[in-house]
Parts: structure tokens; sequence; C-alpha cells
């Protein structure tokens, strides 16, 4: 049963193409890109630190040429050259290409998402920040953890089968919104106010507050694609 109370989405009717635009693909194209691009977070801290440098260029280049190959060959989530889930609950196999992507996404979500928190708790504690030796120290060990629980299908959208996708679509996606939210909203603060006591106290409680704002917003399915599929057979293609 979806522990997530929401509204229900009822769909009209089946509605499905028969193959994807290639304005649809390409759109997923970056979103990939930036998904795989951030996977090394030491690197990633030092692009908000130091600014883009040579290292940087390389990775996104190999990134991009990477994942464009896998697009063009539709092995990228929504870069598929015709739909792959049409029924949200159908028992079909789950490509490799999906688990792993999703597996990094996760990764991403998780990774930045606690230790970006463990970053603002021990600034307030201490009154410095440690971002690097935050990052340095833990970064790898919590991204090689995710992946193992990708890996053996222990995280939403990574499993063989795709039975669960109506359900285990919106825990990506309230994960995405909070993330997301969350990290814009420090991100402001953190360029446009002083860094003291006070203000690393606010950003903190700002950053608390919206995750569990946005995720309260996604749980009751009031943000795109946190809706649960009343339809136990057809379900519009994500």
């Amino acid at each position: 049963m979806d522990t997530l109370a929401a509204p229900l989405q009822l769909p009209q009717k089946p509605c499905f193409r028969e193959r994807n635009k290639r304005i649809y693909r390409l759109a997923h194209w970056p979103i990939w890109i930036f998904v795989f691009f951030i996977v090394p977070g030491p690197l990633v801290l030092d692009l908000f630190t130091r600014g883009f440098d040579l290292r940087m260029a390389v990775w996104l280049v190999a990134v991009a040429f990477a994942t464009g190959a896998a697009g063009w060959y539709g092995w990228l989530p929504g870069a598929e050259t015709r739909p792959y889930i049409l029924r949200f609950t159908e028992d079909k196999p789950n490509p490799l290409y999906r688990r792993i992507c999703y597996t990094v996404a996760w990764s991403d979500l998780l990774t930045f998402g606690v230790l970006n928190l463990a970053g603002l708790v021990d600034a307030v504690a201490t009154g410095r920040w440690h971002p690097r030796q935050i990052y340095h120290s833990a970064y790898f060990a919590l991204v090689i953890a995710l992946w193992i629980c990708g890996a053996l299908g222990q995280l939403p959208r990574t499993r063989s089968s795709t039975k669960g996708e109506g359900r285990e679509r919106r825990y990506f996606y309230a994960t995405v919104w909070a993330v997301c939210a969350a990290h814009m909203v420090t991100g402001l603060l953190w360029k446009f106010l002083p860094r003291t006591h006070q203000t690393d106290s606010m950003k903190l409680a700002v950053y608390a507050c919206t995750l569990a704002a946005v995720g309260g917003l996604a749980s009751v399915g009031r943000l795109p694609r946190t809706q649960p599929i009343a339809c136990t057979k057809w379900a519009i293609l994500d």
C-alpha cells in the first residue's frame, strides 16, 4: 500500500505514442549530463569554491559525450526511441541502463542532501565551516554504499522489474523536488548573506524547513509527478 497519502490521479484513457519525438529525447540529455557531471562530489565542491577549471572542463566533455552516445541509442531514461513504460504496474524487466541511471541519480540526491545538511549543522555547532573535510572524509563512502543498494535493487526505480513504477516514481520525484529546492534557496542565502553564526543558523533553518515543506507537498501529491496512479491497469507514460 502506498504510504504517501495523496489525492488519486485518474487517467482518462490509455494514450500512447509509437515513438518519442526528437525534442522530447533531447530534452532529457542535459538532465543526465548534470546527474553524471556531479558524481565526483569533491570536484563539484571545488567548482563552487574555486570556479570552473580544466579538470571540470575535461570531465564535462567526457560526460556530455558518453551521455550523448547513450541517448542516441536510447540508453537513457526519457531518451528511448519509443516509450518503454506504458503500464505503471506491469511486471516488465527494468533495463540495466535505467537501473544504473537512477542509482546514480539517487546517490547524487541523497549524498549531497545529507552532507550539505551535515555541513550546516557543523557550522552552527562549531562556528566554522568544514565542507572540504566533510566531503573528503564521507562522500565516496556514502556514494559507494548507495551504489551497492542500487545494484541490489534496494532503491526506487532500480529494481529488476518495473512493476512498482507508479509508486516508486513518487518517491523519486518527491526527493528531487525537496533536495533541489532546498539547495537552490540555501545557495542564494550563501551567496548574498554574510557568514556569521546568526546567518549560518538561518541557512540551516531554511534548508531543513524547505526539505520538510516541499517534501510535505510532494507527499500529498501537490507537485508534478508525485500524484499516485489510481488505475491499476493503465497509466500515462511518465
